[in-house]
C-alpha cells in the first residue's frame, strides 16, 4: 500500500501544450463515468448511451475547430501575437516572425512592448497597460520599426482583449507603403509644381516651427544656457528675405507664360544656391519657399544679426542680376528685397510678414531692384499716417481742425495787405499737426474736399468779420490752399459762390492758391472751373511758383493773378555777405516777367532783414515769412490791422 488515494476509474486529458487560439478558451467535457455519477449513480438505458455519444460528438468538433484556428493563425498574412496580463508573448505566428525578422519559437516568453518599442513615451505605455489589464477595449498607434537587415518600417500596431481570456491579442500591418504614399502626397501637398520650392503652407509651418524653437533657445540664454544654446547652432533670433521680381508681369504679357514659368524655376536655382552657399549658416542652407506669383521668400533660423540678412540680400541681387538664358530667350530682370531680421521671442509669424510686406514696399517705393532693412521709426511713421487716415474724416465732423493765419506783408511800406489761411489738426492722440502731416492723406482718400470746403468757409467767415470790425481800414484778403482733387471730385465753382454769398464776403477779398504742378497741366474741367471763379473776382495764384513745370507758356492762358515764388529762391539771399548773383537774377527776372503779365508776386519763406531789403530792390510785391509773423490765431491778425507797419 502506497498510502495514495485511489485514483478514479477514468483518465482526465492533459491540456494541450500549443497555444490556444486566440479568440477560443478550451473547457474540456467531462468523462461518461463522470456524466454516469453526476445524477447519483451508474445508467444503462439507452439515453445514457445517446448522451454520451453527443458528448463525444462535441468535443471531437471543439478539437476539429481549435486546429483550423490554430492554422489560421499559424498562415495568417497579417503579424499576430498572443500576449499574456503580464505582456509576455505566448505564441506568435509566422508573419510576426517574419516581420521582425527571426522565429516564431524565439519570440515566446519575450516582452512584447519590447518588440514594437511601446515603451518609448509614456503616453503609449500607458495606454497599452491600461489594455492588459482590462481597462481599455482598444489601443492603436504607429511605430517606425527596425529590421534585422538595417532596413525601416512604419507599422500599425494593433492591442486589443482576446473575448473570453485574460489574454490581448497584437497585431502588426506594414504601412510603409501608405506612409510612402502619404509622404508623396504631402510633398506634392507642400511644394510649388512649378518651382518645386516650398510653397506658402509649408512656409508657415517651417516659420511657425522656427518661431517656437528660436523662443525656446532665447528663453535659454536668459537662464544662463548661452553655451549650449551657441554649441547646438541657437542664437534664438529670426531673418527674413521677401522678394518680389521687379517687371514680371511684362515677362508674362509678351512671352507667355511657359516662358514666364522657366523664369521663376531659373530665379528660384538661383535663390537655392545662394541660401546654400551662405557662409554664416551652421545647418548648410536655408529654406527658400514660392510665397505666389512672381513672391519668394528666404528663411533665415538661428541668424546671426543684421549684417547676415544684409549680406544675403546682396548676393541675391548680384545672382539675379545675371541674364538669364531660357531655351533662346535672353531675359534680365532684378528684384525687390525687404529684410527684416530680429529675435524669435515674442515675434510672431503674422507680425514678422507684415514687416516683411511692409518693408518690400518701401523698396519698391525707393527705386526696385535694391534691398531695404525694416525700420522701425519709418513703420512707426507708416502706421501714424494710417491711423491719421482713419480718424481724419470723422475729425472734421467732429470740429478737431482750427485755422492760423500768417500774414502777407507789403514789401514797399511794410503794411498787412492778406492772410495765408493755414489748418492746423488738434488730434487727441498726437497733439496738434501741421499740414504737411495730414493734407497728403486727405487728398489720397478724398475727405480733403470736405476738409477744403469747410477751410473755405471758415477762412471766408472770419475775413469778412475783420472786415466788418475795421470798416475804416483797407479790408485783408484771405488766401485759401486748395487741392487740385477739390476741383476734380467736387464743383468747386459752385462750393465758392455759395460760401461768399453765405458770408458776405467780395469775391476780390478772396485768393485760391492752387500748386504749379496742379495748374499747369489744366485743361477740359479744370481750366474752365479756373476761368469762372476768375469770372466771379476770385484771385488766382500759383503757390510754390519755380519748384514744379515752370512751363511759362501756360501763364499767358491761365486766369492767374498772383505768383508765389517757392522758398527755396528766398533762401538763397541768406548769405548777405557773399551774396550769388545768379539766384538774384533769377527771381528779379521772375518778377519782371510776372509784372509785364500783370501778375503780382510774393516772396515765401521770409526769415531776414537783408532777405526782404534784397527782394524789395528787385520789385517783389509782397512778402510772408518768420521775419513778420508765424502762422496765428485770428485774434492776433486782429491786432495787426491798421497798427504802424511790421518790420521789414
Amino acid at each position: 500500500m502506497s498510502g495514495t488515494p485511489e485514483q478514479p476509474a477514468h483518465t482526465e486529458r492533459s491540456p494541450a501544450r500549443e497555444p490556444t487560439h486566440p479568440t477560443t478558451e478550451r473547457h474540456p467535457h467531462p468523462s461518461v463515468s463522470e456524466a454516469s455519477r453526476a445524477d447519483g449513480g451508474p445508467r444503462t438505458d439507452g439515453a445514457h448511451l445517446a448522451e454520451s455519444e453527443h458528448h463525444t460528438s462535441g468535443e471531437r468538433r471543439s478539437e476539429a475547430g481549435l486546429r483550423d484556428y490554430r492554422a489560421a493563425f499559424r498562415a495568417a498574412q497579417l503579424a499576430m501575437a498572443v500576449v499574456g496580463r503580464d505582456g509576455l508573448v505566448i505564441s506568435a505566428n509566422d508573419a510576426f516572425g517574419s516581420l521582425l525578422g527571426t522565429e516564431p519559437r524565439a519570440l515566446r516568453e519575450r516582452a512584447a512592448a519590447d518588440l514594437v518599442d511601446l515603451a518609448s513615451d509614456g503616453r503609449t505605455w500607458h495606454a497599452y497597460h491600461e489594455v492588459l489589464r482590462g481597462r481599455r477595449s482598444r489601443f492603436r498607434c504607429t511605430r517606425r520599426l527596425k529590421h534585422p537587415d538595417g532596413r525601416s518600417l512604419w507599422a500599425e500596431v494593433t492591442i486589443s482583449p482576446v473575448p473570453g481570456s485574460r489574454r490581448v491579442l497584437l497585431s502588426i500591418a506594414d504601412i510603409s507603403d501608405r506612409r510612402e504614399l502619404q509622404a508623396r502626397l504631402r510633398h506634392l501637398q507642400m511644394h510649388d509644381p512649378v518651382t518645386r520650392l516650398p510653397n506658402r503652407t509649408l512656409f508657415f509651418e517651417r516659420l511657425s516651427a522656427a518661431l517656437e524653437a528660436g523662443s525656446q533657445e532665447d528663453r535659454a540664454v536668459d537662464r544662463g544656457s548661452s553655451y549650449e544654446s551657441y554649441r547646438h547652432g541657437g542664437t534664438g533670433r529670426i531673418g527674413l528675405c521677401y522678394l518680389d521680381l521687379d517687371g514680371f508681369k511684362a515677362v508674362n504679357d509678351t512671352l507667355g507664360h511657359r516662358v514666364g514659368d522657366r523664369l521663376l524655376a531659373a530665379v528660384a536655382a538661383r535663390l537655392t544656391e545662394c541660401a546654400d552657399n551662405d557662409g554664416y549658416s551652421r545647418s548648410g542652407g536655408h529654406l527658400v519657399a514660392r510665397l505666389g506669383g512672381d513672391e519668394f521668400a528666404i528663411l533665415v533660423e538661428d541668424s546671426a544679426g543684421t549684417e547676415h540678412l544684409a549680406d544675403l540680400a546682396r548676393s541675391v541681387l548680384t545672382a539675379l542680376q545675371q541674364p538669364f538664358d531660357l531655351a533662346g530667350q535672353r531675359l534680365s530682370v532684378s528684384a525687390s528685397i525687404g529684410v527684416v531680421e530680429r529675435t524669435a521671442r515674442g515675434t510672431t509669424a503674422t507680425g514678422l510678414m507684415q514687416a516683411a510686406d511692409t518693408t518690400l514696399y518701401w523698396a519698391k517705393a525707393d527705386g526696385k531692384a535694391r534691398w531695404t532693412l525694416f525700420d522701425p521709426e519709418r513703420n512707426a511713421h507708416r502706421m501714424t499716417r494710417q491711423a491719421l487716415g482713419s480718424t481724419l474724416r470723422p475729425a472734421v465732423e467732429r470740429g478737431e481742425f482750427a485755422l492760423e493765419y500768417q500774414p502777407l506783408v507789403g514789401l514797399a511800406d511794410g503794411a498787412v495787405r492778406g492772410v495765408e489761411a493755414l489748418v492746423r489738426w488738434n488730434h487727441p492722440q498726437f497733439g496738434s499737426l501741421p499740414p504737411n502731416r495730414f493734407i497728403g492723406i486727405a487728398e489720397e482718400d478724398g475727405s480733403i474736399v470736405e476738409l477744403g470746403r469747410w477751410v473755405l468757409r471758415t477762412a471766408c467767415r472770419q475775413a469778412r468779420r475783420w472786415q466788418q470790425d475795421h470798416p475804416r481800414q483797407r479790408p485783408l484778403f484771405v488766401s485759401v490752399n486748395v487741392a487740385v482733387r477739390q476741383v476734380w471730385d467736387s464743383d468747386l465753382v459752385a462750393d465758392v459762390a455759395g460760401i461768399l454769398a453765405e458770408t458776405g464776403l467780395p469775391p476780390h477779398l478772396l485768393q485760391l492758391e492752387l500748386t504749379e504742378s496742379a495748374v499747369m497741366g489744366s485743361a477740359g474741367r479744370p481750366l474752365q472751373a479756373l476761368q469762372a471763379l476768375s469770372d466771379m473776382g476770385v484771385q488766382i495764384a500759383i503757390d510754390d511758383f519755380g519748384t514744379g513745370y515752370s512751363n511759362l507758356a501756360y501763364l499767358s492762358r491761365l486766369p492767374v493773378s498772383a505768383l508765389k515764388l517757392d522758398g527755396s529762391f528766398v533762401r538763397g539771399f541768406q548769405d548777405e555777405a557773399h551774396p550769388n548773383p545768379a539766384d538774384e537774377l533769377i527771381v528779379e527776372a521772375l518778377v519782371q516777367l510776372a509784372h509785364r503779365l500783370g501778375l503780382t508776386v510774393t516772396a515765401e519763406c521770409v526769415e531776414t532783414s537783408g532777405q526782404a531789403t534784397r527782394l524789395r530792390r528787385i520789385g517783389c510785391d509782397t512778402g510772408q515769412g518768420w521775419l513778420y509773423s508765424r502762422a496765428v490765431a485770428p485774434d492776433r491778425i486782429a491786432e495787426l490791422i491798421g497798427v504802424a507797419p511790421l518790420p521789414a
